[in-house]
């Protein structure tokens, strides 16, 4: 019988999850990040970030085939122990609730700066948090249909950001390799923020309904992401120049200025708003991630009275407590360092050991 038979999602609600955590709000400062890592050849750098990331994911499914019908910690409990499986799910809980935090606070900032200057940071959090519950409190088949929606009603976006290429300056793109590779490369760690969240697999895997395309499907997801941000790197790498855009934190949102329509004023603003919607498939599905590992860690089926403790923490703490840019901003660095750790050196690793375990039957399966 299924453990988790009663929550499970299609292949396409995993491929936007998957997708939709990846796109953090970070989406908005890459293009700027990208340039002054690499100039305009910071492209070259996303398409390597996204090689890496589609072999970690890969790796990241072949572990999940060991032990197919539970969750990384199901696995690591039977390899390594009871107790080895409760510390990787206390730590991965932490690394969620992190990730989902760095992402509201960015857009508590966000929505400050652009939308809502004269309310309150704990207010903005509110109106964040009171959708995030709704949602996450259905569990993840709630959530995968959460997932589609957003992408389906977003499928204009791209087309308005053709807009813009009127004053393109297709120059600016040439030649390749100015300053050779090294500048490349040095961005690659960058792009890291751009596609982790894909260790997410390892609680979503056990309820995919159809495990055969896990591995197509993923792979699928993270082409999606790398074609989104490729996209809107290079029709800002088009428009600004490359000393240009690194005025900016936002370079994504301000090439919208160069948009004019009789029937609105400040296309920006429109944006943010609904960017919001997308940047929250950043913080919604990693916070149920979060409480499902809690959950798991004491033996609840039931994931919301986790879910109610978090919601009211991070709302109090919020009243006495906000970030500023700055401060979020060696957060996304500090996260980008452990995300690498987590995402891309321990599933290799981990593949690793259930290899030379499964081959010479070291130690005793439980």
């Amino acid at each position: 019988m299924k453990k988790y038979a009663y929550n499970e999602i299609t292949s396409m609600q995993y491929i936007f999850l998957n997708s939709g955590i990846q796109v953090s709000v970070f989406f908005l400062a890459m293009p700027g990040k990208l340039a002054e890592k690499a100039g305009t050849d910071g492209w070259i750098a996303l398409i390597i970030g996204w090689a890496i990331t589609v072999a970690a994911s890969l790796i990241v499914i072949q572990v999940m085939k060991k032990h197919p019908e539970g969750t990384l910690f199901d696995l690591i409990a039977r390899y390594l122990g009871k107790w080895a499986g409760r510390v990787a799910a206390i730590f991965f809980a932490l690394y969620l609730f992190y990730y989902a935090y760095t992402g509201l606070v960015e857009a508590v900032l966000l929505t400050k700066a652009w939308l809502l200057p004269q309310t309150s940071a704990s207010t903005v959090m509110l109106l964040l948090l009171i959708p995030t519950y709704v949602i996450a409190r259905n569990g993840l088949r709630v959530l995968g249909r959460y997932a589609e929606l957003v992408y389906m009603i977003s499928l204009w976006i791209p087309f308005v950001y053709l807009f813009p290429l009127k004053d393109a300056h297709w120059l600016n793109m040439v030649p390749l390799l100015k300053e050779g590779w090294k500048p490349v490369f040095s961005a690659v760690p960058t792009t890291f923020f751009s596609y982790i969240g894909f260790a997410t697999t390892f609680i979503l895997y056990p309820f995919l309904k159809n495990k055969q395309k896990a591995s197509s499907a993923i792979l699928i997801s993270d082409t999606l992401t790398m074609l989104g941000y490729l996209f809107i790197t290079v029709i800002c790498f088009v428009y600004y120049s490359p000393d240009e855009i690194q005025k900016y934190n936002e370079p994504v949102v301000n090439i919208l200025e160069a948009i004019e329509f009789n029937f609105v004023e400040r296309m920006e603003v429109l944006f943010i708003a609904f960017f919001l919607l997308i940047f929250s498939l950043a913080w919604i599905p990693t916070i149920y991630m979060g409480v499902f590992c809690t959950s798991w860690l004491l033996g609840k089926q039931d994931h919301r009275n986790h879910l109610r403790i978090l919601w009211l923490i991070t709302a109090l703490s919020t009243f006495f407590f906000i970030p500023t840019f700055n401060q979020n901003d060696r957060m996304n660095d500090f996260l980008i360092q452990i995300g690498i750790g987590i995402e891309y050196v321990f599933p290799g690793c981990l593949l690793v050991y259930l290899w030379v375990q499964d081959r010479f039957q070291w130690g005793k399966r439980l």
